[in-house]
């Protein structure tokens, strides 16, 4: 048996299943960016307001999210949510990809709580004089904060935010636990069939490394070609 098994990586069964979960694994992490991203604007805006209530509100979420790690939200809603669910909804989950929708539901809402401290602490570095020319003007507090405030927040934000859809990136390794047929999973899926773990485990990290390479380099490109300011 020779020592490392290209053929098992480059062609047939077993590197479609690989292939097959990392392209899983892409679309868990694009789809819950665009999720987890406007969620987590409104939650660091809901921490800003100026109404107690809704800071009250974001700094729940944003507390009660963080501080329970991500495989306990990953089974939360792939075992406990459904069943709080209306029967027919529930059954049309189950024949479904309850799977990945549990997983995509949990990875945007843990990434968001995250997100919206990074927006925050964006926002709040853009002096106040800034915020109160807009409401001397005549701006709403969003007016104020989308014509004038943001769009020199987020700015500062883009960084911080690409270091966290990097650990998105990984946390999507996670999934395998409620059975989402992602990169992990299939690495050992393959492995259990062949009983070829350095193949296997070897494509997945390498996948891994590059796309998570990728985006790092994606980071220090944005650094150089936008960096900050000080105002």
């Amino acid at each position: 048996m020779p020592l490392f098994d290209y053929s098992l990586l480059l062609t047939g069964q077993y590197h479609d299943m690989l292939v097959a979960g990392l392209w899983l694994s892409l679309q868990l992490l694009a789809v819950s960016l665009v999720v987890a991203l406007p969620l987590a604007l409104v939650v660091a805006l809901l921490r800003l307001s100026p109404l107690a209530p809704l800071r009250w509100l974001g700094f729940a979420y944003v507390e009660s999210i963080r501080n329970i790690p991500l495989l306990a939200h990953m089974l939360f809603w792939y075992f406990g949510a459904p069943e709080l669910l209306p029967e027919g909804v529930k059954t049309w989950l189950y024949e479904g990809h309850i799977e990945a929708y549990s997983a995509i539901v949990a990875l945007s809402l843990y990434t968001a709580a995250f997100m919206a401290e990074d927006i925050r602490s964006g926002i709040r570095s853009i002096p106040t004089v800034q915020f109160e020319a807009g409401r001397a003007l005549g701006f709403s507090f969003l007016a104020t904060m989308r014509r004038v405030v943001l769009p020199q927040a987020l700015r500062v934000t883009v960084p911080p935010l690409i270091s966290q859809t990097l650990s998105l990136w990984k946390n999507t390794s996670i999934a395998t636990v409620i059975g989402v047929a992602e990169l992990m999973y299939q690495a050992g899926q393959v492995e259990s069939a062949t009983f070829r773990s350095f193949e296997s485990f070897a494509f997945a990290s390498a996948a891994y490394l590059t796309v998570s390479l990728a985006i790092t380099g994606l980071a220090t490109w944005y650094h150089h070609r936008f960096p900050v300011r000080t105002i």
